[in-house]
């Protein structure tokens, strides 16, 4: 039996997913709760890792140590660069994560751990330092799954787009403009959040696909949670993903179909 793992930092963002599953039974690894069940045919473990980049490493590395996991999947809510052509309740894919604020502080400011010259992780001779790709695989199987238009109605792909792009994981939530934007301008991203790149790394390393979903619930800049909405952005981003997982049961049930 293998697994898929989905991780989110907090509860409300993955409580959707857990509701619909079936069969859930928990287990305590690590003192935390990991929820193993079943999800439109496929056995999955959730986990609510708690904040941040360290419990997202912990949580990855419990589960793939513990569990013969074929993939992962990280949801949940992050915050819209100013010029991403995002708003709040949209939804974003992962194409890369980005450490975007682990290197050096220099007189012109700052610099990527390429400055120390010491890798994250080394395969081979392959270096990995600030920046992980995802899995281009999986993100080229969920893109072919997306309408070029998805269809906005209830039911259907939702009221909201759905774009990718590169994501920053930073310790420090940006709260100024003049931040997200040289942050953005750097790194070319759409997405800010606290634990991607962690799991990325730990991804790496273990050479297991990943999948990031996460749903707006801010644009980046003046800190202003008076207009942040967390609700429908988690509500979005399980949305999407529970579509694609329900598609992709749909999928294999006709090629099941058509080969008998």
């Amino acid at each position: 039996m293998n697994f898929f793992a989905i991780l989110s930092a907090m509860p409300f963002e993955s409580e959707k997913v857990l509701a619909v599953s079936k069969k859930v039974r928990t287990v305590k690894v690590a003192g935390k709760t990991v929820y193993r069940g079943k999800l439109s045919g496929y056995d999955v473990l959730l986990l609510n890792s708690g904040l941040g980049k360290v419990n997202a490493a912990l949580s990855a590395t419990c589960l793939i140590e513990n569990y013969p996991v074929t993939g992962v999947i990280n949801i949940g809510v992050g915050g819209a660069y100013p010029g991403s052509g995002l708003k709040i309740g949209d939804v974003t894919i992962a194409s890369k994560e980005i450490y975007g604020d682990e290197g050096v502080i220099t007189s012109k400011g700052w610099d990527s751990l390429k400055k120390i010259g010491i890798p994250l992780v080394l395969d081979g001779k392959k270096k990995y330092f600030n920046e992980f790709l995802l899995d281009k695989k999986l993100l080229k199987k969920v893109k072919d799954r997306i309408p070029p238009n998805p269809p906005l109605k209830k039911g259907g792909w939702g009221d909201f787009q759905i774009k990718s792009g590169p994501f920053i994981t930073v310790s420090s939530t940006t709260g100024t403009r003049k931040r997200a934007v040289e942050l953005e301008e750097r790194f070319n991203a759409v997405c800010e959040n606290m634990e991607g790149a962690a799991i990325a790394q730990i991804c790496t390393i273990y050479k297991i696909p990943m999948l990031e979903i996460r749903g707006i619930s801010n644009i980046v800049g003046e800190r202003d949670k008076r207009k942040w909405n967390l609700g429908l952005a988690s509500e979005n981003c399980q949305k999407l993903l529970l579509k694609l997982l329900c598609q992709e049961t749909e999928h294999n049930r006709w090629n099941n179909a058509t080969q008998k």
